[in-house]
């Protein structure tokens, strides 16, 4: 196979597998607007589109810009712009994301890390108090000082900027509209609002403002209210006409650097800090599956380094074990391949957890760990259940020079307020997309002047920077971006062609659900919505979390329990797996039903 999607620089050209350097590797640079120039044989599936995400209001505004001929990025960002405003808990204007794009006729991926950045002023102190403790995680996260840079606003400008076909003003017409006119609160949204126990943490009904949008009358927004947010209509209206630079510059700089130090532990975000954002371009990371290439992002996301990791241990735990029935016959895997995908989980986590931050900041051996040979020698130290689970050291398998001791091991915990839209357009281009506010409803922190939320983006860092006196690579520094799990990512076949494009929300839960969702479809033999509907099988760590609320949940615990591993039984996951396949003459989609979205086609060829 020729691995000629993902730019490779000499550095990780060495760092490739021993079967993947004999390769030749394509580099070209894409053209903007390069779909217009198509050079590459006609796709397969040309004229027909898919579009999938976690509502449906942002389904339709992706389907109305696919059917007019745009580019899978237009579609992805007029669904997110509505994401924002309809799933406000999820992501939005205030957070950031990472966005995977495909583009056909160039033949390459771009990936593009719009993850926010800490302020400036801040050191690796940033979440101890006065008396050098850490602060909890409550008091973190819904005060100014989790607040990174918003970040996904310039995110869009780039992906479009390179790749766009319809015009940007027409991209943000949908969520404005919606803002305007309103929208019927959804069951999802009211019932996160009514969560007892959220609403005890977080400060949405404790600020006059934020509380009279999402607590009318003291109560949680009603299921199929019409919500109007005039603020958010007007900010959409004035980054259509004037572009990102007026997010960055006068039009909210001053409002959110006013927002975040209004709170009771105020942050150090500015708006000479969020003037200075950019989106930084990156390579994806790539890695081989059986027949398959497997691409996803780089640090600091975790995305590309743990799903090649997860497939390539299974594929090794299962040698000998595969499926023999017929494609999509969607059976539930053997124990023998369940216990397979525990333990290449338990072992992706522990490398993961030690060595993935932000590359621009920390060494991370990114490729390493991917490399064949690592896998090789990773795959025998495969743990026994009752073994706790330990970091591998590339270093030394590759050139006996040990590693692991460069840093502490971090286990900092991701919450789940994150959304995942899945697109592929009518040329063959596609973009996979993983945004976030990172926990529920962000920070809490309400910006009044444009209707939305700030992230709490901060708390991905390790809040106790030091482990027995060693710095971990996660820590806080000024600039960095904080570590994620999100794991956007794309899956070409044996001819180099497109053939799934998947990704979820979850906090850390997030490499869990994507493998998951692989696994299924490439493994597993099943149509992408079984594979969404999976159990969920998280092995982060010495303790197996099962979702047991959902068909063969309880099978897979009692079987997991029988083999000597410790299990915690859960009724819900906070998946939003959103798949697409691209089959020999059809897509086939998936909506996670574990949260309101739904999957569109559009097929311009039979209009």
């Amino acid at each position: 196979m020729i691995f000629k999607h993902v730019l490779l620089s000499a550095t990780a050209l060495i760092s490739l597998s021993a079967c993947q350097t004999e390769d030749a590797v394509k580099t070209p640079t894409p053209p903007s607007n390069a779909t217009k120039d198509v050079s590459q044989p006609e796709w397969r599936l040309a004229g027909k589109a898919m579009a999938t995400a976690a509502n449906p209001h942002a389904v339709k505004a992706a389907e109305k810009v696919l059917a007019e001929g745009g580019h899978a990025v237009d579609a992805a960002i007029a669904a997110h712009a509505v994401l924002g405003l309809v799933e406000p808990q999820s992501s939005g204007i205030g957070g950031g994301g990472f966005m995977m794009v495909y583009d056909r006729a160039s033949d390459t991926i771009r990936m593009y890390d719009g993850r926010e950045t800490a302020p400036s002023s801040i050191d690796e102190s940033l979440f101890l108090d006065e008396n050098g403790k850490t602060r909890g995680y409550v008091e973190s996260w819904q005060n100014g000082i989790s607040v990174g840079v918003p970040s996904i606003v310039r995110t869009y400008e780039q992906a479009h900027e390179d790749f766009g076909m319809a015009s940007w003003e027409k991209l943000f017409g949908d969520a404005e509209t919606l803002a305007r006119d309103g929208f019927n609160v959804s069951p999802r949204l009211n019932k996160l609002l009514s969560n007892p126990r959220l609403r005890g943490a977080i400060n949405l009904d404790d600020n006059p403002k934020s509380a009279a949008y999402f607590y009318p009358d003291g109560e949680p927004l009603v299921v199929g209210t019409l919500l109007t947010n005039p603020a958010y209509a007007d900010m959409m209206q004035n980054i259509a006409i004037n572009g990102a630079d007026w997010f960055y510059g006068e039009g909210m700089a001053g409002a959110i650097e006013t927002a975040v130090q209004s709170t009771t532990i105020p942050g150090e975000l500015t708006a000479e800090d969020i003037a200075a954002y950019q989106t930084i371009e990156r390579d994806a990371l790539c890695g081989a599956y059986k027949t398959y290439k497997i691409c996803s992002a780089p640090p600091p996301s975790s995305g590309g380094i743990t799903q090649p990791m997860i497939l390539g241990l299974y594929e090794r735990f299962t040698d000998g074990l595969d499926f023999t029935t017929a494609e999509n016959s969607n059976s539930f895997p053997s124990d023998k391949h369940l216990k397979a995908f525990v333990d290449a989980q338990r072992l992706a986590y522990a490398d993961r957890d030690h060595y993935v931050a932000d590359s621009d900041f920390v060494s991370v051996p990114m490729h390493d760990l991917i490399n064949s040979k690592y896998l090789d020698a990773r795959a025998k130290e495969r743990f026994e259940p009752s073994q706790k689970s330990k970091a591998g050291d590339p270093g030394k398998v590759l050139r006996n020079e040990p590693i692991i001791d460069m840093w502490g091991r971090d286990t900092t915990d991701e919450t789940p307020g994150t959304t995942h839209l899945s697109i592929v357009d009518v040329y063959g281009n596609a973009v996979s997309m993983t945004a976030t506010v990172e926990s529920p409803f962000g920070s809490s922190i309400w910006v009044p002047e444009g209707g939305f939320l700030l992230n709490n983006e901060l708390t991905d860092f390790a809040r106790n920077p030091r482990i027995e006196g060693k710095l971990v690579a996660n820590a806080p520094s000024p600039n960095k971006r904080p570590r994620s799990s999100m794991s956007p990512t794309l899956v070409f076949d044996e001819n180099d062609d497109l053939f799934m494009v998947t990704g979820s929300p979850g906090g850390n839960s997030i490499i869990a659900y994507t493998a998951k969702s692989l696994l299924g479809v490439l493994d597993w033999q099943m149509d992408a919505q079984t594979a969404a509907d999976l159990p969920n099988i998280i092995a982060r760590g010495d303790t197996v979390n099962v979702e047991i609320g959902v068909a063969n949940g309880q099978h897979a615990s009692d079987t997991l329990k029988a083999a000597g591993y410790s299990v915690k039984e859960r009724e819900g996951e906070n998946s939003g797996i959103h798949t697409i396949v691209a089959r020999t003459d059809h897509y086939e989609g998936a909506a996670d039903m574990r949260r309101e979205g739904i999957v569109v086609s559009i097929d311009k060829e039979a209009d």
